[in-house]
């Protein structure tokens, strides 16, 4: 049997709620430009790629490589930018 306890790592106070920046961060993740969106262009592009070598550049590039750690980078300088 498990307990399964919703709670956050670091729990989070947010005095000053910032609607303006909140719509910002959530552009930067899921909107057109985003990073999600950027990310799954590179993965859907794969299955049109007429060489195994091209398919295997799209996936790191939308999997691992530069996308992913642009989401990691947005979150932790917009950490930064609500304290």
């Amino acid at each position: 049997m498990w307990v399964y306890e919703k709670k956050l790592e670091y729990p989070i106070r947010i005095k000053n709620p910032n609607p303006k920046l909140a719509k910002i961060i959530c552009t930067q993740y899921g909107g057109p430009d985003g990073e999600l969106g950027a990310s799954l262009r590179y993965l859907s592009q794969r299955f049109s790629m007429p060489f195994p070598e091209l398919k295997a550049i799209l996936t790191d590039i939308g999997r691992e490589a530069s996308e992913m750690f642009h989401s990691e980078a947005t979150a932790f300088f917009d950490a930064f930018a609500t304290v």
